[in-house]
């Protein structure tokens, strides 16, 4: 079925129910105050959902769009519709100074900024003379179009729900995209979106913002539905509950935020309009009962109700599998006799008075598969993170065809060729297999967040998607290509990080532990890989513990022990190395 087909189908009976006879008005305003929700709680999946940035604030940013409108019409005079733009504008530009801080912020410190600032903002609006104070601003002009004044539920209603379709649509593109998978990466860490050149704090700040933007739009239509702003409706309570509709809806799906708005809304009117009347008035029993609801709703629906009803459905939506005649340039790749390719001279990383590597020199030359071995504890994946730029060195110096890459950004260093895997997986794993491999060909696309939103991607798209199955199909996973990366086994998982990786292009392929999860006979298919990518002229860099396959497949074995380089050499040679067999197996008593 055509991805696109549902929401026209939508949109066509939205914009029928208000012309059913019999309608009753209360009905509209319902679906109105839905419509407002639902675009505070679309920012939230993106924010919260997707990117994994907890926000108890948004609806501080309603009240930037809201106040905005309600003083440039009222003490101005400007046209409503003129002051959409300064709403955003405003609502983005607040979203800035407060995400430059709170983006930073990390697990259990991320939430309580957002709750600090909320509850500031709430107290700022009713605080300065301007906004009203407690009192707010009301005679805010309706909407208007020619000689219609947008003055009922009835009138308003369309404006709401084509703002609400419309950045349904943006926010679906969005995701469907480069960019969007960048943000999709950030709830799983930031390590594995910057190791494929993912800019972490400039894409959790965009979609800081944008979820601002949309909060924003709410605030201007809420003013001139409402007709009034006060600080109320702006506070942290409501902030609260945003994001109660965020996670009942499905936390991690568009449409999600606009069943979950439903389902809040209703449930409380609901509430609200008959308990009094079924167990007397008075108290906050509707509170209460309210709360018990969502936590058996959640129960029921761990995931929120959009993905539930969804796995309902008799048909799957299916993406179309990618065009292979779309191609990505490829990088140039280094001649056999150009020198080393990568050079470790010793590199040296403390942690405190740990010495976790200590000194280590080594090189990789181009067109060599070069095995990195020891124990557990050796140093190896600490020696990995070095190279990436995941950590910086103490002490050395490492280079990359002379160039140096010691203390360089992990985005820097995948620039010049350097891809990895990593010891445990960082996939994620509510991606399909295409989409988690895809976000290692991010720095060969260059389509923006805007053009994305406006589908203008679709050429860039294009080519990296196909780029991705071609990696797929390379590794031998074609059959999974749209499965969930999650659904995976832990040695399928470590494929697809190979292909993800493979998506870069390198010259110098860094693995750490390929082999390990697979059996027997599944590790002969990624060691044929290896040695037809070294004969294709890519250098390989790997970490293992499986010692039939390092033999096998490694030119030259390098050996570490508590963080020092203790032998190098040939397999052969490294077999018979007394200090690598005293290492592994202890000393003779």
């Amino acid at each position: 079925m055509n991805r696109r087909f549902p929401i026209v189908i939508f949109a066509l009976v939205m914009a029928a129910l208000p012309f059913i006879p019999g309608m009753p008005p209360f009905w509209i305003v319902l679906l109105d105050n839905i419509g407002l929700a639902a675009l505070v709680a679309m920012g939230l999946v993106l924010l919260t959902g997707v990117g994994g940035l907890t926000s108890f604030g948004q609806a501080a940013f309603c009240g930037f769009g809201a106040y905005t409108t309600a003083v440039l019409t009222t003490t101005w005079g400007v046209s409503p519709w003129l002051t959409l733009p300064a709403a955003l504008i405003v609502s983005g530009l607040a979203a800035v100074l407060l995400g430059l801080v709170t983006v930073r912020l990390s697990g259990h410190y991320l939430p309580l900024g957002t709750i600090a600032w909320g509850i500031s903002l709430y107290y700022l609006f009713s605080k300065l003379s301007f906004l009203g104070r407690n009192d707010g601003i009301s005679g805010i002009p309706p909407l208007s179009i020619g000689t219609l004044k947008m003055l009922d539920p009835h009138t308003i209603y369309f404006p709401i729900w084509i703002a609400v379709i419309l950045c349904a649509v943006l926010s679906m593109n969005l995701l469907d995209s480069r960019t969007g998978r960048a943000i999709r990466a950030l709830r799983r860490g930031h390590i594995a979106a910057e190791a494929f050149g993912v800019q972490t704090a400039r894409a959790k700040l965009m979609v800081f913002i944008y979820a601002a933007m949309l909060a924003g739009l709410s605030g201007w239509l809420y003013a001139h539905f409402q007709r009034a702003a006060t600080p109320t409706p702006f506070g942290p309570q409501a902030g609260i509950e945003y994001l109660f509709i965020a996670v009942v809806g499905g936390a991690g799906y568009v449409w999600g935020g606009v069943l979950g708005a439903a389902v809040v809304v209703i449930l409380k009117e609901v509430l609200q309009s008959y308990l009094p009347l079924i167990f007397g008035g008075g108290g906050q029993l509707e509170t209460i009962v309210f709360g018990i609801l969502l936590v058996a709703l959640l129960q029921f629906a761990p995931t929120g109700m959009w993905p539930w009803l969804t796995s309902l459905l008799p048909f799957e939506i299916k993406r179309k599998r990618p065009d292979p005649s779309a191609t990505l340039p490829a990088r140039p790749q280094t001649a056999t006799g150009s020198g080393p390719l990568l050079e470790v001279n010793n590199a040296r990383k403390q942690f405190g008075g740990v010495i976790a590597v200590n000194n280590v020199s080594f090189d990789v030359g181009a067109r060599e598969i070069v095995a990195l071995i020891g124990p557990n504890g050796a140093g190896k994946s600490t020696t990995f993170n070095l190279i990436t730029g995941v950590l910086k060195t103490t002490a050395g110096k490492i280079s990359m065809r002379g160039k140096s890459i010691d203390n360089a950004p992990p985005q820097d260093v995948v620039k010049l060729g350097i891809a990895r895997t990593f010891q445990h997986v960082k996939l994620v794993p509510d991606m399909t297999v295409l989409e988690n491999v895809a976000l290692g060909a991010h720095l060969r696309g260059t389509a923006g967040a805007i053009s994305s939103m406006l589908r203008l991607d679709r050429a860039d798209e294009a080519k990296l998607l196909a780029e991705a199955a071609r990696q797929i199909d390379r590794v031998g996973l074609g059959d999974q290509i749209d499965q969930l990366a999650g659904s995976l086994s832990l040695g399928q998982q470590r494929i697809v990080e190979i292909a993800r990786a493979l998506c870069v292009d390198p010259q110098l392929l860094l693995l750490d532990e390929p082999a390990a999860g697979l059996r027997h006979m599944e590790k002969q298919q990624p060691a044929a890989l290896l040695r037809q990518l070294r004969d294709g002229g890519m250098s390989v860099l790997l970490v293992e513990h499986d010692m039939g396959f390092v033999m096998d497949l490694a030119d030259r074995i390098v050996v570490l022990d508590f963080g020092t380089r203790i032998a190098e050499g040939t397999p052969e040679a490294i077999k018979r190395n007394p200090d690598v067999i005293k290492a592994y197996l202890g000393a003779v008593a």
